[in-house]
């Protein structure tokens, strides 16, 4: 509950390019993989924007230097930077994160 209500807070109050950033860092953090599959599309959608938007900040995060995109395949560069370029929230999720799960 507390993660949904910080998503939407979040989706309400921060730009598409930090959420995007955050949504990615939380993606890679579960896949623990630098490579992720995902498309416009789907970003969109999880996103709650329409792919016009959600293709500008992928274009803002790798003219930055932080991904690299190619045909629905997202590779994280700057794994830092990206976590710089992302919103607090992340912080948040990620202490919310750990406080939930045991660690094994």
């Amino acid at each position: 509950m507390n993660q949904l209500a910080t998503s939407s807070t979040c989706n309400h109050f921060h730009r598409i390019e930090a959420r995007l950033a955050r949504w990615l860092l939380m993606t890679q953090d579960r896949a623990e993989t630098d490579q992720l599959q995902l498309t416009h599309e789907f970003l969109a959608i999880m996103l709650g924007v329409r792919r016009a938007g959600m293709t500008l900040a992928v274009i803002a995060l790798q003219a930055r230097g932080l991904i690299r995109y190619q045909r629905g395949a997202i590779k994280v560069i700057d794994r830092p930077g990206l976590i710089e370029a992302s919103c607090e929230c992340y912080s948040v999720d990620c202490a919310l994160y750990t406080k939930m799960l045991p660690v094994l």
